[in-house]
């Protein structure tokens, strides 16, 4: 099954502002949730993954994210707000839809 995203920009602002809509390619187990909270931290904004349901998990919390114990195929929302949230959504909404694994 192939993962899709799907980003558009939110809204302009002082501090930026980004969403994207992904389909997870594989359970969010700790490991990809590791993942996830290690590419955020490497850009300025602040993330926060959102589920079908409203439950939100800020990125910079492992246990936040796994707390949302999303399945494979499960469609979530990445928002972010900062200078880098265009950068630090796309990394991330690129990481769940891949499974987790960092492409490159």
């Amino acid at each position: 099954m192939s993962a899709s995203s799907e980003a558009a920009d939110a809204g302009a602002g002082v501090d930026g502002a980004a969403e994207a809509v992904v389909v997870l390619g594989a359970d969010l187990h700790a490991r990809p949730a590791a993942a996830l909270v290690r590419a955020a931290a490497g850009y300025g904004a602040d993330l926060v993954v959102i589920a079908p349901d409203g439950r939100t998990a800020h990125a910079a919390s492992v246990l936040e994210v796994l707390g949302l114990a999303a399945r494979a195929g499960t469609t979530l929302t990445v928002r972010g707000r900062g200078p880098d949230a265009v950068a630090a959504v796309g990394a991330v909404a690129g990481l769940l839809g891949a499974g987790g694994e960092r492409a490159g």
